[in-house]
C-alpha cells in the first residue's frame, strides 16, 4: 500500500544521465523512500546532460576538469529546477561554494579499481597498452610497469569496455564500484588496496543541496552514512590541503577506525610514474590540522617532479 499523499516531501533529484549516475540515482531514490516510508513517485528524478558527457576525445583536465560533472546540476540547483543533486563524489570538487551543502553520503562502496584485459598487473605482456584518461591510474601502473604505454581513454563504463574489446587498449582499469552499480560483477580483476591505491573518495556517492533548503537537508540527512562521511571528509581534506586537481596523480584510502579515527595511505606521484612518495597515518578526521600536516608532509618529502602536479595553498 502506497504512503505517500499529496502532503508528503517531494523532492526532484539532478543526475547526470550517464548509465552509471542513473544507477546512483536510483539508489539515493530507493534509500530516501526506505528512510522515510515514501512511495517512489515521492521522489522525481531529473537527467541532466553534464558538460564532460558531451566531449569524449580529450582528457578532463584539459577541458576545466571536475567542473565539467557539476556545473550543469549546480546551474539547476541555483535555479530551484531540482531540489538536490547525486554525484559521484570522486568527481566532485574539494572545494564547492558555500550555498551548497553536502547533506548525505551513502554507504561506500567496493573502494577498489578493477583490472581488465589480464589476470594481473605481473601478466600484463610487455609493452601493452593501458587505456586510461586518469593521471593516477596511468602514473601509478607506469610506476609498477615503466613498460606499459598510457593512451587515453574516456567516456562511460560501457564505451570504455567496448574499446578495450576493439583492440584501443590491452589493458583497462575502473571502479570496483561502478561495475557492481551496473551489475557487472564478476567483469576483471579487483586489484587489492595493500598494492593499488584508488581515488579519494572513490566509491562514495554524495547528494548535494541547497544550503538554505533546511527540509530537503532535513530529509537528506537521514540517510546520510557516518563511517562513510568519516572516510570520504578525511580524503577530501587531505586531497584540498594537496592542492590536487584532475592533473595530480594521488591515490588515496581512508579507512574509518574506532570512533572518529581513520587509517590513512597515500601515494603521491610524478607523471610519468617514476617518482613515487607514501605516507600512512592513524588520525582523527576531525582534526583538519593534523589532516593538513600529514598532506604538508607528504609533499616535503616529495620530488620537484611530483611537487610541480600540486598546488597547495600558501
Amino acid at each position: 500500500m502506497s504512503t505517500h499523499t499529496a502532503s508528503a516531501p517531494r523532492i526532484r533529484l539532478g543526475t547526470r544521465r550517464s548509465p552509471l549516475a542513473l544507477a546512483q540515482a536510483h539508489e539515493a531514490r530507493a534509500r530516501l523512500c526506505a528512510a522515510h516510508g515514501w512511495d517512489e513517485n515521492a521522489v522525481e528524478l531529473v537527467p541532466v546532460v553534464a558538460g564532460g558527457d558531451k566531449v569524449q576525445d580529450r582528457p578532463l583536465a584539459d577541458m576545466g576538469g571536475k567542473a565539467l560533472w557539476t556545473r550543469e546540476l549546480d546551474g539547476w540547483l541555483a535555479e530551484k529546477r531540482i531540489d538536490a543533486a547525486v554525484h559521484s563524489l570522486k568527481d566532485v570538487e574539494t572545494i564547492r561554494p558555500e550555498w551548497i551543502s553536502l547533506a548525505a553520503i551513502l554507504p561506500r562502496a567496493d573502494r577498489r579499481d578493477v583490472l581488465l584485459g589480464a589476470s594481473s598487473i605481473a601478466s600484463i605482456p610487455q609493452g601493452a597498452r593501458l587505456g586510461t584518461s586518469a593521471p593516477r591510474r596511468a602514473a601509478q601502473m607506469r610506476n609498477l610497469r615503466p613498460d606499459i604505454e598510457a593512451v587515453l581513454f574516456r567516456g562511460n563504463v560501457a564505451t570504455r569496455m567496448a574499446k578495450l574489446q576493439a583492440g584501443e587498449a590491452d589493458v583497462t582499469l575502473l571502479a570496483a564500484a561502478g561495475l557492481e552499480r551496473l551489475g557487472e560483477e564478476g567483469v576483471g580483476t579487483p586489484l587489492e588496496l595493500d598494492d593499488w591505491l584508488p581515488a579519494p573518495s572513490q566509491g562514495a556517492i554524495g547528494i548535494e543541496c541547497r544550503t538554505d533548503d533546511a527540509a530537503t537537508r532535513d530529509a537528506l540527512t537521514a540517510i546520510d552514512h557516518a563511517p562513510s562521511r568519516t572516510e570520504v571528509m578525511a580524503e577530501r581534506t587531505i586531497l584540498e590541503a594537496l592542492g590536487g586537481s584532475c592533473h595530480s596523480p594521488v591515490g588515496m584510502l581512508a579507512q574509518a577506525d574506532e570512533g572518529a579515527r581513520v587509517r590513512l595511505t597515500a601515494a603521491l606521484f610524478s607523471a610519468d610514474g617514476a617518482e613515487r612518495v607514501d605516507g600512512s597515518a592513524t588520525l582523527d578526521a576531525q582534526d583538519a590540522a593534523a589532516l593538513r600536516a600529514f598532506a604538508a608532509d607528504l609533499l616535503d618529502r616529495a620530488t620537484p617532479g611530483i611537487v610541480a602536479l600540486f598546488t597547495p595553498e600558501k
